[in-house]
């Protein structure tokens, strides 16, 4: 009977592989968000729009980096708040999911504003034309449905394939969210409007 042999000791065996470069540490003032090709021309058409407030109001400095298809945005020594690095990524993130540059500006001028995604998958399993029946019960008809949650929960909301933002008040942010997956679970919207006027008047009521 043959009996295999070990020395018992492990790991002495060298890899033949190349040692892993260490990860540079992330600079905390530096931030960049990835910028897809459908926002290019937006980007460039709005440009100045969003380098403006960034530079002039966050003393923050900011570039399109063409090569790495991202916005990088960094703190320089003028910057008083470093906090100022969280809100112009926040800013440019918001424009780049495809909010308009004045409600992605909110995000500068008000603190309790944040930004919320999820996809339509995330509530419900659905294909095909279930899924472009639920996409268009949350726009609504010429998109009615859609403003209509907007007015109530003083939000904005962007519909982009099958993911949804948002941007608003964290509160604001969960009512139009429960309307929104009531719509994409069937729920009609005349039914989903009135829950909706009656949560948002309860909760103004509250302040």
């Amino acid at each position: 009977m043959e009996v295999e042999q070990s020395s018992g000791i492990e790991g002495t065996k060298k890899s033949s592989q190349p040692k892993a470069k260490r990860a540079k540490p992330e600079d905390p003032g530096l931030r960049k968000v990835f910028v897809p090709a459908h926002r290019y021309t937006p980007l460039k058409e709005n440009w100045m729009k969003i380098f403006t407030p960034v530079v002039e109001h966050l003393q923050m400095q900011i570039r399109f980096n063409t090569k790495t298809r991202h916005v990088e945005i960094k703190a320089g020594k003028d910057t008083k708040d470093i906090a100022n690095v969280q809100k112009a990524e926040d800013f440019v993130r918001a424009f780049v999911l495809g909010f308009e540059v004045d409600d992605a500006l909110a995000l500068l001028r008000l603190d309790d504003l944040f930004l919320d995604s999820f996809e339509v998958t995330d509530v419900k399993s659905l294909k095909g034309d279930h899924m472009a029946r639920a996409v268009g019960r949350l726009a609504g008809k010429g998109g009615r449905t859609k403003y209509t949650i907007e007015n109530v929960t003083k939000t904005r909301i962007v519909l982009a394939d099958t993911k949804l933002h948002i941007l608003g008040s964290y509160q604001n942010i969960q009512i139009a969210k429960r309307a929104l997956c009531n719509l994409i679970l069937g729920s009609p919207p005349s039914k989903v409007y009135g829950t909706l006027r009656s949560v948002a008047a309860r909760s103004s009521e509250r302040f």
